[in-house]
C-alpha cells in the first residue's frame, strides 16, 4: 500500500528569517509568478509596441545620406620640428572648418550652383561633419529623402568648400593660401536608406514592448488587492493557516470530490485539513465549528461537505448541519431533499431525530436547514440553538455548521458565540484583503475563535506554495477517470511529483 504524505502545519504557516538568499529566491519566484499570471498583458503590451514600431516605420519618409572627406594641410616646413607644428596648427583649425561647413559663407554657393529651393539655414540641417579622433580630415554626411540631390549636394560641397578655406586664409592677395583642403573621398550614395532601419525599428519596439508590458503586469499585479495565494494570505492574518484546496474547473459537477474522486489531489488535500485540525489543540480538541467564508463563492459549502466526509472516513461520527438559512445549498451537494431541518427543531415542532439523515453507511449525518426563515439570525443566535449543538456534541464527535457568510450578514459570527471555534474559508481570486480582515475583525468583535483558515481554489500560478506543490500517484485509477472511461498507466509505488 502506497503512503500518503502530508503537508505540515509548520511549512504552510510563514516561515520568518528566511536567509538571505531565499529572501532573492522568494522575490524571484514572485517575479516568475507574474510573468505566469499576467503573460497575457505582457504579450498584448508587446505586439501593440511592435505594431506602432511597425506603422512609425511605414509612414516615416526614407532618408538617404551622402559622404565625402576633405584632407586639411598646411605649407612650408623643412624639418621635423616645423612639420610637428604645423600638424598642431593643421587640427586646431579642422574645428573650426566643420562649423564652417554648416555657414551661410559655404552653402550659399552650394545653393546658387544646384538652385536649390532652401535657405541657407534649411540646408544646414541637412549637413554634418564629424571629425575622427586625433587627425585632420573632415567627413561630411549630407541626408535628403531624394538620394539623388543628396550625391549632389554632397559634390557641390566638395567643390566650394576648398576654394572658401583658401580664400579666407590667404593673408595676401596674390599668394597662396598656407592651409590646403583636398578632397579624398568623392561624394558617395548609400544605396540604402538611413532612415527608417525597419529591423532596429522592430527590435527597438520588441524591447521597450517586453519592458512596458512586464511593467503593466507588475503594476496590475500591485493594484490588485485580491488574496491569491499562501503569502498573501500570511501577510494579512497571523490566524493559522490549516491547509490549501486546489482550484478545479470540474468542482461545480463533482462538489463531493473526497466521494467521488477520493484519490484525487483535491481529496487529498481535504485529508491534510482533518489531519491539522486534529492537531490544532490535542488537549482540548473541538468538536462543534462553524464553517464560513467572507463573501459567498469562496466555497464554503463545498468545503464543509467534504470535510465532513473526510473526517467520517476515519470511523468518526460526523453530524454536518445546514445552518446557512439564507441561501442553503448543502443538501444539494449531498443529494437530500430538506422539506424538515433545523429550523423546524429551533421552534420545537419536530425533534433532532426526526430531522437527522444518515448519509449512506458512513457515520456522518445530516441536518439540513428546513423552511427559511424571516429571521435568520435571532434563531441561531437564540437559547434553543446553543442547547441544539451541546445536545449534538453529545452524540457526535465532530458537528460541523455551514453557516452564512460573515461580511453580508451577522449569522456566523453569531454562531462562533456558541460552538468551539470558526474555520473561515478563503476563496483565492474571490475575496479582497481587506474584505478578509474585515470579516476577521467581525468573529474578533464578538469573542469568536477563528480555528484556522482553508485557502480555497488555489492555482498552481498564483503560488499556493505548500499547496498544490504536489499531487499524488496512485495504483488505482480514480473513480472518476473510471466513469469517464479513461484509463492511465498503473504505477507500483506512489511519490509525491513536484507541480512547475
Amino acid at each position: 500500500m502506497s503512503s500518503i504524505h502530508f503537508v505540515p502545519v509548520s511549512a504552510i504557516c510563514g516561515q520568518p528569517g528566511l536567509p538571505r538568499e531565499e529572501k532573492l529566491a522568494l522575490e524571484l519566484q514572485d517575479y516568475l509568478l507574474v510573468l505566469r499570471k499576467r503573460w497575457r498583458i505582457i504579450a498584448l503590451v508587446t505586439l501593440l509596441t511592435v505594431g506602432l514600431a511597425a506603422v512609425f516605420t511605414m509612414v516615416t519618409t526614407r532618408t538617404y545620406a551622402a559622404t565625402t572627406q576633405f584632407f586639411v594641410s598646411t605649407s612650408g616646413g623643412d624639418n621635423a620640428a616645423a612639420l610637428q607644428q604645423g600638424n598642431s596648427f593643421t587640427q586646431q583649425r579642422v574645428k573650426s572648418y566643420s562649423q564652417l561647413l554648416e555657414s551661410p559663407k559655404v552653402l550659399d554657393p552650394v545653393i546658387a550652383d544646384l538652385d536649390l529651393d532652401l535657405t541657407a539655414g534649411q540646408l544646414a540641417s541637412q549637413v554634418s561633419a564629424t571629425i575622427p579622433l586625433d587627425t585632420v580630415i573632415i567627413e561630411v554626411t549630407v541626408t535628403d529623402t531624394d538620394p539623388t540631390r543628396a550625391g549632389q549636394i554632397a559634390e557641390s560641397i566638395g567643390k566650394t568648400f576648398p576654394t572658401t578655406i583658401e580664400e579666407i586664409e590667404r593673408v595676401q592677395s596674390g599668394q597662396p593660401s598656407p592651409v590646403k583642403v583636398t578632397v579624398v573621398q568623392d561624394a558617395s550614395v548609400q544605396s540604402a536608406p538611413i532612415s527608417p532601419r525597419p529591423s532596429r525599428n522592430l527590435a527597438l519596439g520588441l524591447v521597450l514592448g517586453l519592458l512596458a508590458g512586464f511593467g503593466a503586469a507588475l503594476l496590475r499585479d500591485l493594484l490588485d488587492t485580491r488574496v491569491k495565494g499562501q503569502r498573501e494570505l500570511a501577510g494579512i492574518t497571523d490566524k493559522t493557516i490549516i491547509g490549501g484546496i486546489a482550484y478545479d474547473t470540474d468542482a461545480p459537477e463533482h462538489p463531493l470530490i473526497v466521494q467521488v474522486d477520493p484519490r484525487s489531489q483535491r481529496a487529498e488535500a481535504f485529508r491534510v485539513v482533518r489531519t491539522n485540525l486534529q492537531f490544532i489543540d490535542v488537549a482540548k480538541p473541538p468538536k462543534s465549528i462553524v464553517v464560513t467564508s467572507s463573501l459567498p463563492g469562496e466555497g464554503k459549502s463545498t468545503t464543509a461537505a467534504n470535510l465532513a466526509l473526510s473526517i467520517a472516513e476515519t470511523s468518526a461520527k460526523v453530524c454536518v448541519v445546514e445552518g446557512d438559512l439564507r441561501r442553503p445549498r448543502l443538501l444539494d451537494y449531498l443529494g437530500f431533499e430538506g422539506s424538515v431541518g433545523l429550523t423546524d427543531v429551533l421552534i420545537g415542532r419536530v425533534e433532532v431525530d426526526d430531522v437527522l439523515q444518515p448519509f449512506g453507511s458512513s457515520t456522518l449525518s445530516v441536518m439540513g436547514a428546513g423552511p427559511i426563515p424571516p429571521n435568520p439570525s435571532e434563531l441561531l443566535g437564540s437559547e434553543n440553538m446553543a442547547q441544539l449543538i451541546g445536545a449534538l456534541e453529545q452524540r457526535f464527535d465532530y458537528v460541523l455548521i455551514d453557516a452564512p457568510p460573515l461580511l453580508p450578514v451577522t449569522d456566523a459570527a453569531v454562531l462562533s458565540t456558541v460552538v468551539s471555534g470558526a474555520l473561515v474559508v478563503v476563496g483565492a481570486g474571490i475575496v479582497a484583503k481587506d474584505e478578509l480582515r474585515h470579516a476577521l475583525e467581525s468573529l474578533d468583535a464578538v469573542n469568536g475563535q477563528v480555528l484556522g483558515l482553508i485557502l480555497n481554489r488555489v492555482q498552481a500560478k498564483d503560488g499556493g506554495g505548500a499547496y498544490g506543490s504536489y499531487r499524488y500517484a496512485y495504483a488505482k485509477e480514480s473513480e472518476r477517470q473510471r466513469a469517464k472511461g479513461r484509463r492511465r498507466p498503473r504505477k507500483d509505488a506512489q511519490e509525491p511529483i513536484r507541480v512547475v
